[in-house]
């Protein structure tokens, strides 16, 4: 459960310094555009901080890491995760920068997001078993 904590914790402090590097980056340039860089900090709060919170409480309540695809499922999301923020944010700085689109950094991005897809579903692998261990345990208890 430290582990999860921890991640939220992280996820928290790149989010809030994803802001700040946005607001000081983009006056910086005097750049009043669209860019990538405006939702990294959403992306990180909620994708990170929000979710694995909830996460700390599915954990408290059902002993997620006990399974066998936990560590998978962990791993797996969070490097997809960091991957599609760091291929967002360089695509906004290019932006901010003046620079075209680039075709191979919007393929990154989709392989960060792929592995954050992969990283779902071994979630709600290792979610459902104890989900329904549990319903089966209500019904048998009625």
């Amino acid at each position: 459960m430290k582990q999860l904590y921890y991640a939220a914790v992280l996820y928290t402090v790149l989010g809030l310094v994803a802001g700040l590097f946005y607001r000081d980056f983009t006056k910086s340039h005097n750049f009043t555009g669209k860019t990538e860089l405006a939702v990294t900090h959403t992306h990180l709060l909620a994708l990170g901080t929000l979710f694995f919170l909830i996460v700390i409480g599915l954990e408290k309540q059902f002993t997620l890491s006990s399974g066998r695809l936990y560590r998978w499922f962990f791993w797996t999301y969070n490097v997809g995760v960091l991957w599609t923020v760091t291929t967002m944010t360089i695509i906004g700085i290019r932006t901010v920068q003046g620079h075209s689109e680039s075709n191979p950094l919007s393929h990154l991005a989709g392989g960060g997001h792929i592995l954050m897809t992969v990283g779902f579903t071994l979630f709600f692998v290792c979610l459902y078993r104890p989900v329904v261990a549990t319903r089966e345990e209500e019904l048998v208890r009625s």
